[in-house]
């Protein structure tokens, strides 16, 4: 059974990339000049006060170095920043510090760095183990490249993941399994698997809308996810959340903090958290731009630019869409803690009988296979 309290964690966006990928719309910036990176200790730091100044003594059970590429990151900056975490909320001696890098910045030194500033799990951006695939996708890596960054990760850190994109322009089914049987092959305890999305405002979205990019058809999409859960369950790393895969006992603790609708502070540009302060939960948010970021902390001792207020609903409606990820579902007495209300027991009973959610030990409830790629629409319903 998930644990009763999800637990505290803290997630830091390092903005800075070394190129713009054409399909991200994540929070992330190029710069020709490489960033004061002590000067960002610094801004940190005072976030990180500030924010414990707000809501007081935690217990860190996870820390989640995010971006942009964390990589580009020297390892005495990582240990700093961890350090003033530490020295705010204390480290659990089982916390899972967790840093994003890309195989283009993957060097043993600088990884043997990071493992000695506290950091014990590693994921890499691999995305693709094809090279005209990761060319079309603007990465700046070979697959050969990508191998031998998680050979070096593997040889550094306890706990290693990667990501793939699948889905992708002209892919087919077969070709993807083949994909993921070499990167299943390669040993790691957990893997990321993202079908790609166009987002809107990236180049792969202009490219879209001129009908330069076609992506797979809803037939073909559908394909390629029963190929992903078939194969990685057939090895041993079945699905715990909609695009994530591990051994059992390997999902990453941090992930499933968020979809456990845990307590987290976001640090950094852009970063968005959710705080239980006296006054009850809180959404927050800082500002994207790192520049401007870095000059509001230094005037005022924080980032943020949005801190609203959540209402029980909106906790009970956060929690129905982010539990029903997880391949644990969730609690549906916490649920009604948090909306004051019960499930209408005929909309259940509908959605059961329909086969798009189940049963679990525990008055838990979690969405089937068929009830996955229809997720909005069945939260939608239950949250009515």
């Amino acid at each position: 059974m998930p644990p009763a309290d999800p637990g505290f964690g803290v997630y830091v966006h390092w903005p800075f990339c070394k190129a713009k990928c054409p399909y991200c719309d994540f929070n992330s910036h190029v710069r020709h000049a490489p960033p004061d990176q002590a000067r960002f200790v610094a801004a940190f730091r005072a976030e990180i006060a500030h924010t414990r100044a707000r809501i007081g003594q935690r217990r860190t059970e996870s820390v989640f170095f995010g971006g942009g590429t964390p990589s580009l990151m020297e390892p005495g900056t990582v240990g700093a920043i961890l350090d003033a975490i530490d020295a705010a909320w204390p480290l659990d001696a089982r916390a899972e510090v967790t840093l994003e890098a890309n195989p283009t910045s993957v060097e043993a030194g600088r990884f043997r760095g990071y493992r000695a500033a506290g950091v014990n799990r590693v994921s890499l951006g691999v995305q693709a183990l094809d090279d005209a695939a990761l060319k079309a996708l603007g990465r700046m890596h070979t697959a050969e490249e990508a191998l031998g960054a998680v050979a070096v990760a593997r040889a550094a850190f306890e706990r290693v993941s990667f990501d793939l994109i699948y889905a992708r322009p002209d892919q087919k089914p077969e070709d993807w399994a083949r994909e993921l049987g070499r990167a299943i092959d390669e040993g790691c305890e957990h893997l990321s698997l993202y079908q790609l999305t166009i987002e809107d405002g990236t180049p792969f979205a202009a490219l879209h809308r001129a009908g330069r990019l076609i992506v797979p058809g809803d037939e073909v999409a559908r394909a390629l996810w029963d190929v992903t859960q078939e194969t990685t369950s057939a090895a041993g790393l079945p699905a715990y959340e909609i695009s994530n895969h591990a051994r059992p006992g390997a999902e990453s603790r941090h992930n499933l903090l968020y979809w456990r609708y845990g307590e987290y502070a976001g640090l950094g540009p852009g970063a968005h958290g959710r705080l239980d302060t006296p006054e009850g939960r809180v959404a927050t948010s800082t500002e994207r731009g790192p520049e401007p970021w870095l000059a509001r902390v230094e005037a005022e001792g924080h980032g943020g630019i949005v801190d609203e207020p959540l209402t029980r609903a909106e906790q009970a409606d956060e929690y129905l869409l982010m539990g029903l990820r997880l391949a644990e579902g969730i609690d549906r007495a916490r649920f009604a803690r948090l909306a004051g209300r019960a499930f209408d027991p005929v909309r259940v009973a509908a959605l059961l009988e329909e086969g798009m959610i189940a049963e679990l030990p525990g008055e838990r409830l979690r969405a089937t296979a068929l009830g996955l790629p229809v997720l909005d629409a069945i939260v939608a319903d239950l949250a009515a």
